[in-house]
């Protein structure tokens, strides 16, 4: 029996699930993939950081890291904000979605709303009565540039967004 299971794990390694050797096609968001630098500010002051967007999983979804720095004011200590956001499809067919976790304890699941010309990519939560809703909007600027903003809507009002942070990103110098 012990030989039985050795023989099934070693063939499900060394024979790939259908199809996992196609990676998905990001289309418009593969202007969104590699290093960036930015600055910006909105409710948490004027701070800078950077991010990142990485295929991961032989290209099933994107990762992105991001770390911003805001340092002390008078009204309070210095801060760091830390989140990773997970781009994916549930099946190839599926439209995109994400989900985000920070360092607060937010968690937020997003609809990604991606047109084929790439100029404007929106990652936007459903709206539920009791709780805020966010949208989170990378606007090309060029190849190298972009300009990012987050909203903020409160509940109850879902449509009712307000900008909370607002920066621009420079891609990183390789």
């Amino acid at each position: 029996m012990r030989y039985v299971s050795l023989a099934l794990i070693c063939a499900a390694m060394v024979c790939p699930a259908a199809g996992a050797d196609k990676p998905a096609d990001w289309g418009s968001m593969q202007y969104l993939v590699g290093d960036w630098t930015g600055e910006g500010g909105g409710d948490p002051g004027q701070g800078s950081g950077s991010f990142s967007f990485h295929p991961d999983l032989q290209g099933r979804i994107l990762v992105r890291k991001n770390r911003s720095e805001y340092p002390a004011t008078k009204e309070r200590a210095a801060l760091v904000h830390d989140d990773l956001m997970v781009v994916y499809r549930d099946t190839p067919e599926s439209p995109l979605r994400a989900i985000y976790f920070d360092n607060e304890g937010h968690t937020i699941r997003y609809d990604v709303q991606s047109p084929p010309d790439g100029g404007e990519i929106v990652f936007v939560s459903g709206p539920e009565p009791s709780a805020p809703r966010f949208r989170l909007t990378y606007t090309r600027v060029d190849q190298e540039r972009m300009k990012i903003k987050f909203e903020i809507a409160p509940p109850g009002h879902p449509e009712q967004f307000a900008a909370y942070l607002e920066a621009s990103a420079h891609r990183a110098a390789k």
